[in-house]
């Protein structure tokens, strides 16, 4: 049986209540707990093979349910592999000290806004320095192993930037190296601080001490081996949730129980068992703000200039310029004959599919599988 998610809410029920989360949160959960069930309805499908009918229930599309990212992150991917570039890429993590855990439960949109913009104002520094505009693309993650609250952003970014008279410029001539990473954690906490204080500054004062007690991380990664394994990297991290429902071995009438990896033991894997409650409040944590922009986009990798400029780029350093394909339908595959496409027929309401497709007198045929 592959447990999922939605099992530990239903086993959980109006309890849920009593955990201590807000409106947003009580929602998003009730929408993953749906999720392609009768609750949201559903359509009616027919092979084109062996012409066999399947219902399919409807999926939530919220960006937190672990059923519902893989057509998105396919999606994102094939619009970024148009836009690279035959440079070196660097993956870049900023990652903000567990003092600021508490202010984030409380303040999530200021607390992983800042941490946006001190990312990138850090690196647009040291490309000033350099003479080039830098770009990076910026995800964030909240979420450490065992679902505890450990907000860090995965960058991307370019080992270089645009110079004077609109030239590519590495960062260093061999391109192997991006920034010094303690100057990078120096200037980045900085800023952050500065942010911080300007914003809400009497809760910086709260924890001023603690902020710059320790030193924060920032952790650069060697170039990768081809622009070309980038976009095979990025789909790692776009649309990753907090936990995959694969991740879930057991859930029983208390607890849950999944896996997890130990970086502090090299990656051993181990499971950890939560009650339910636990899980889910853990769960909660990482649920963004309404509307809040998980994935962004800086610098040369903006929107408004990759509209502009970078086809004119990508011909300068004599990079094949690929057009988005066009987006066709999806159609998946019969479970009966493994081999027809299926097909839309019929949609249907919360009630359920209509009387034709129940009725006992009904010739069409059914799957036997």
């Amino acid at each position: 049986m592959q447990f999922e998610v939605a099992h530990v809410l239903e086993k959980l029920g109006k309890k849920v209540e009593n955990i201590g989360l807000n409106t947003w949160q009580l929602r998003t959960l009730s929408a993953i707990k749906k999720c392609r069930t009768a609750a949201l309805g559903g359509h009616i499908d027919a092979c084109d093979g062996c012409g066999s009918l399947t219902i399919s229930y409807n999926s939530c599309r919220n960006r937190h349910c672990p059923k519902c990212q893989g057509n998105k992150r396919e999606d994102w991917i094939a619009a970024r592999s148009t836009e690279l570039l035959p440079v070196p890429y660097f993956h870049v993590v900023f990652t903000l000290p567990d003092s600021l855990n508490s202010l984030a439960i409380h303040d999530p949109r200021l607390v992983y806004g800042l941490l946006f913009e001190a990312a990138w104002e850090t690196l647009k520094t040291f490309g000033k320095n350099k003479g080039i505009q830098s770009g990076m693309i910026a995800v964030l993650h909240t979420w450490g192993q065992q679902l505890s609250l450990h907000p860090h952003l995965h960058c991307i970014v370019p080992g270089g930037g645009i110079a004077k008279e609109r030239q590519w410029q590495n960062s260093r001539g061999d391109g192997k190296f991006l920034f010094p990473v303690k100057a990078l954690s120096k200037v980045f906490r900085a800023k952050y601080c500065e942010k911080l204080k300007a914003k809400e500054p009497i809760k910086y004062e709260q924890i001023r001490q603690e902020l710059w007690r320790k030193p924060w991380v920032v952790f650069a990664k060697k170039p990768f081996g081809s622009p070309a394994s980038v976009v095979e990297y990025l789909g790692r991290y776009t649309h990753k949730i907090a936990i995959s429902n694969r991740r879930i071995k057991n859930i029983d009438s208390q607890n849950v129980t999944f896996d997890y990896k130990d970086y502090r033991q090299n990656g051993i894997k181990k499971q950890m068992i939560l009650t339910h409650q636990e899980f889910i409040r853990r769960f909660s944590l990482h649920i963004l703000p309404k509307r809040f922009v998980k994935i962004r986009h800086y610098g040369f990798l903006s929107s408004t200039w990759k509209r502009q400029k970078l086809k004119l780029l990508q011909q300068k350093l004599q990079q094949k310029v690929i057009n988005k394909a066009e987006k066709r339908p999806f159609l998946p595959k019969c479970l009966c004959c493994k081999t027809g496409n299926l097909h839309r027929i019929a949609l249907f309401d919360q009630r359920g599919p209509p009387a034709w497709y129940l009725g006992g007198s009904q010739n069409h045929k059914t799957c036997k599988i």
